[in-house]
């Protein structure tokens, strides 16, 4: 079966996103690779689709068990067996597992780096047939990154127990120091790295003045009244006092904080997902793994201490695609906050990439260029133009032609051989002997002095712009050294042009940034909203039925697509975005009662039957006339089933096995002819896709008429 088949049939999309496909393939050849793709961005399904396809079982390794309970119910969800193996489960429920696993029944297993090395695990997984090793979270690994775990920096044990077995490490938050960590501490053999766009164009970003905050929330989530919404705070009282407010003013309102005990954070999270309540306020101890895909707003209370977590952190935003806000709240208090925190931790290096950490969020806060330009160049992605959906963007400083002024501070550094770093840089370009200057004879390179006219606060706004626009890149790794980039080099040799704002309008900008209004987000999608609300209604009757949450039945980006395309017709609903062969067995029927409701006209369907029953007499098969015609095989076992019944000539042995023929024969005299497909698919535990079964039946029927 082709990978794109495997994808329609278990989550319902018709096409890969982005390097998705290219990942998997290269994971099918037993390859090592280290994945960087944004949250939302699909980085699950470049190891679920090899999961499936490859013999055997996929070791999955999550570092937070509602990330793994998420990750196993959205599989269940698409009738993928999937389980977890951790601290929440019983002996007799991980027992029940194990004789599962033993018996080749699940096909992902979900597992902590604690649980991993305790309890003789890894010689238990031993005598288990594992085919790939995917590590989720994989930043974890790094001492650079901002979420590292101790437990992570021995997984290398997996590749020194498995050394044949492909290991697959994946993340949405990493900069250049944090991704040369992975591969190597992780002793990955020669990995492929694939950096997918850190773009998200569905997120809107906005940075807000610290002040008069409670009046703004409000103003936000009063337009999104009825949403969900995270609100993230830097103390445990601010987000009981925030939540307090918000209930006040009759919002679905709640806390989050370690200070909880477990059964409380557990139930104020469970309530979350299951859409129980609209809004948490949390602080940084809630989100880490949360896959809940209708999240539309993400506010910052308090600045985050760096961009790898802030912008993770939004990123539980809009993960279904759809328009959502981003709003930091950001005051120079926030700022001193984090360094007081810092001072205090004892690691000298550590504490000193924390602060330069520190420093380029607060850049981000303070920037005057677009924002989405500054996150995407942190991740060493240089954007080709403005994104249009920030504050900046929406409200343009004025800029003036810095081109000279750049090629000034990109000769100096390549006359210093990229060896020096922000300060140092201001020392040449004005011509100050610093000690450093001295040291290393930078006194005597052609480009000392050569800014001279401007003052040392206009170089250091400077210099952050260029850091920002991606033209340098500060390197951590190498004393926070300044290092040149494709752009600085194109500003360097081709005179490419750069735009700067001057100390003078910054000034300004932060004035007129007091008066900046959020402005709603909306979707340029047209659908019936009527409908959008009923079919709302009933995938929370389901959910609650079933004891899950809402988005597991289908997401708000699966509900929108029905209403634009009102399917008709069962194999109609199989072209809906997120809408599998499962889940259309599921819940088709009862989705397609309302939409009909909407669109009570059949669509005529004479002249696609034709086509398909011409293509077949042409002697092309069901999946060549399935990519010919942009559908799934699905859809042509549905026509040509249509076309059987209505009596036309149909070979069924070039589209079946006697075979299987032979196993619906028996399927029907023990459950007869039933219009629902899902039971003959169950009886045959899944051996039998649902198009071929669809098929037999329409010739079984034709059979009993003749």
């Amino acid at each position: 079966m082709i990978l794109e088949q495997v994808l329609q049939k278990h989550f319902g999309y018709g096409q890969f996103r982005p390097q998705q496909k290219e990942i998997i393939e290269h994971i099918l050849q037993d390859k090592d690779a280290v994945v960087l793709m944004p949250t939302g961005g699909g980085k699950s399904i470049c190891y679920q689709i090899p999961a499936l396809v490859k013999d055997g079982l996929t070791v999955v390794i999550s570092p937070l068990i509602a990330l793994m309970q998420d990750q196993v119910q959205s599989l269940r969800s698409n009738g993928i067996s999937a389980a977890f193996i951790n601290s929440s489960l019983t002996v007799k429920q991980e027992g029940d597992i194990r004789t599962k696993l033993e018996n080749g029944e699940i096909k992902l297993l979900y597992v902590s780096p604690e649980k991993l090395f305790s309890s003789n695990f890894l010689n238990y997984l031993s005598i288990l047939k594992i085919s790939l090793f995917a590590i989720d979270e994989a930043h974890c690994v790094s001492s650079w990154g901002h979420h590292f775990r101790p437990e992570y920096k021995k997984l290398y044990i997996l590749k020194d127990t498995f050394p044949q077995i492909p290991v697959v490490a994946l993340t949405a938050t990493a900069d250049k120091a944090v991704r040369s960590d992975i591969g190597a501490l992780l002793k990955l053999n020669q990995p492929k790295y694939f950096i997918a766009s850190f773009d998200r164009p569905n997120l809107s970003l906005a940075v807000l003045p610290g002040r008069k905050k409670w009046e703004q929330i409000r103003r936000i989530v009063e337009k999104h009244q009825g949403k969900s919404g995270i609100i993230y705070c830097s103390s445990r009282k601010a987000t009981e006092d925030l939540a307090v407010k918000l209930q006040d003013i009759g919002m679905k309102a709640d806390f989050y904080h370690a200070g909880l005990d477990n059964l409380t954070r557990h139930k104020t999270q469970e309530d979350f997902i299951q859409g129980e309540l609209d809004i948490i306020c949390a602080t940084i101890a809630f989100g880490m793994g949360i896959d809940k895909p209708d999240v539309r707003f993400v506010i910052h209370n308090n600045m985050p201490g760096n961009l790898e977590s802030y912008y993770q952190e939004i990123g539980r935003a809009g993960r279904d695609g759809l328009p959502s806000e981003t709003i930091l709240f950001y005051s120079y208090r926030d700022v001193q906050t984090h360094v007081g925190f810092m001072e205090e931790i004892n690691d000298d290096a550590y504490r000193r990439i924390q602060m330069a950490k520190l420093d380029r969020m607060q850049e981000f806060a303070e920037s005057q260029v677009c924002r989405r330009k500054v996150l995407m160049t942190y991740f060493s992605e240089i954007p080709e133009k403005d994104c249009g959906n920030c504050d900046v963007c929406k409200n343009p400083p004025k800029y003036f032609d810095g081109t000279t002024l750049a090629q000034m501070a990109l000769s100096a550094m390549v006359r210093t051989k990229e060896k020096v770093g922000i300060t140092t840089l201001i020392d040449i370009l004005k011509g100050t002997y610093s000690q450093a200057v001295k040291d290393h004879g930078f006194s005597k390179i052609k480009t000392f002095g050569a800014g001279r006219q401007t003052t040392n606060f206009a170089w250091m706004l400077f210099i952050q712009q260029f850091i920002q626009q991606g033209i340098i890149e500060l390197d951590y790794k190498d004393h926070y050294n300044l290092k040149l980039t494709r752009l600085s080099k194109d500003i360097l040799f081709e005179g490419k042009s750069v735009r700067l704002v001057t100390p003078e309008t910054i000034k300004e900008r932060q004035e007129e940034q007091k008066q900046v209004k959020v402005e709603p987000t909306a979707s340029k999608s047209a659908f019936n909203p009527t409908l959008f609300e009923e079919l709302r209604v009933l995938r929370k009757e389901i959910a609650d039925s079933q004891g899950v949450p809402a988005f597991v039945i289908f997401g708000d980006a699966s509900l929108r697509d029905m209403c634009e395309k009102l399917p008709n017709s069962m194999h109609e609903f199989l072209g809906v975005t997120g809408v599998g062969e499962h889940k259309a067995s599921q819940y088709g029927e009862a989705f397609l009662k309302v939409i009909t409701k909407y669109n009570p006209t059949p669509k005529q369907k004479g002249d696609t039957y034709k086509i398909t029953l011409s293509m077949y007499q042409d002697g092309k098969s069901v999946e060549e006339i399935a990519i010919e015609r942009g559908v799934q095989p699905t859809t042509i076992y549905s026509h040509l089933a249509k076309l059987i019944e209505d009596g036309k000539m149909i070979d069924i042995h070039e589209l079946v096995s006697v075979d299987e023929i032979k196993k619906m024969e028996i399927a029907t005299e023990e459950l007869g002819f039933l219009d629902a497909l899902k039971p003959y698919f169950d009886y045959h535990s899944g051996e039998l896709e649902y198009g071929k079964i669809r098929v037999i039946l329409s010739y079984l029927k034709s059979q009993r008429v003749s």
